[in-house]
């Protein structure tokens, strides 16, 4: 018989910070970096590394069999991905704190890590940026002993992004998780994307309307669509972070308030994005009857699973957008 004086803690902080790391790996980590490799022209890598990497560094990385490019960064890969300037920091083990100080210059870098884009300053300042950090991550390869392997790649950036993670559990865990789905966004709707700025993504559709896709503090985000020079309120989105049961229906009636406000505003579909593993959904749905469209939080984060097919689905057809590899939509209703 158990030991009733025995209490051990709730796993819902690491439930959590998988949360986030199921982003994480679509966005930061290695799968982000081998993605984003098959998208562009491997003979311009490899002429970057040759004049970056030294001639020592690149026979210790090829006697592990690593390629240099998962040690190093180059202006290619980082313009095709900006996020990936995260994956070459947590590398290095650095944190955001201290990487983006005022005393680094890197500060005007951050941008890319942490809305995904990339500015004209910021492309002219990539060449010495990848200079600056081959030299600091080459010390790193040289001396890990007895060398560096590929499951150090795997592992040593997640060391610092425990902190980072730590960091945002104690600030606001769902900030982080909208800013990740709103990447995730962003990667359905690429192709199609004419301006992104800080806040917002401005697509042309296949009806050669302007669709904008924003980051809001109520919803979270907003889909509007211009028509004859009015914009249409189309979709509300809100992103609920966090995984503890106990107050899963809180955020729920949270989305719901949310959603009434932008009902009132003349949006007429409600989406929520939120963790939904474990749950009750009839008491789900009760706390939000506004909300036509649940998803889950971590199949869209993590990219994966029917909600993220159905995700794309919708946000293809909500914004008008031809993309033939994700099914056609379906009307999810809570399982």
């Amino acid at each position: 018989m158990a030991d009733r004086s025995l209490t051990v803690p709730e796993p819902s902080r690491q439930i959590a910070f998988h949360q986030l790391l199921v982003g994480a790996r679509k966005a930061w980590l290695i799968d982000a970096l081998k993605a984003a490799l098959s998208r562009i022209n491997q003979g311009q890598v490899k002429r970057q590394l040759s004049s970056q990497v030294p001639e020592d560094v690149q026979k210790i990385l090829a006697s592990a069999g690593i390629r240099d490019e998962h040690v190093f960064p180059v202006p290619a890969i980082l313009e095709a991905a900006p996020t990936l300037i995260d994956y070459y920091r947590l590398l290095l083990g650095v944190s955001q704190k201290a990487f983006y100080d005022s005393r680094t210059g890197l500060g005007k870098l951050k941008s890319m890590e942490t809305r995904g884009q990339i500015s004209l300053a910021q492309r002219a300042m990539l060449t010495d940026f990848c200079m600056a950090m081959t030299i600091k991550l080459a010390e790193l390869v040289r001396q890990l002993s007895p060398t560096v392997t590929k499951r150090d790649l795997a592992e040593l950036p997640l060391l610092t992004l425990g902190s980072q993670f730590q960091g945002a559990q104690n600030v606001d865990i769902g900030k982080q998780a909208t800013l990740e789905v709103f990447l995730a966004i962003e990667e359905i709707v690429r192709s199609h994307i004419i301006e992104r700025d800080e806040r917002s993504i401005k697509i042309r559709n296949a009806a050669g309307r302007l669709v904008v896709v924003s980051l809001t503090a109520d919803p979270d985000v907003r889909i509007e669509e211009d028509f004859s020079g009015s914009m249409r309120k189309k979709v509300a989105i809100e992103i609920k972070g966090g995984t503890d049961k106990s107050n899963a229906h809180n955020r729920a009636g949270e989305a719901e308030k949310s959603h009434q406000k932008a009902k009132r505003q003349g949006f007429r579909d409600f989406w929520t994005i939120i963790a939904m593993k474990g749950l009750d959904a009839t008491k789900l749905q009760g706390e939000s009857p506004t909300t036509n469209s649940w998803f889950d939080v971590a199949q869209v984060l993590g990219r994966s699973g029917d909600d993220w097919d159905d995700f794309c689905s919708r946000l293809t057809d909500e914004t008008g957008i031809p993309i033939s590899r994700h099914p056609k939509p379906t009307t999810r209703p809570l399982r």
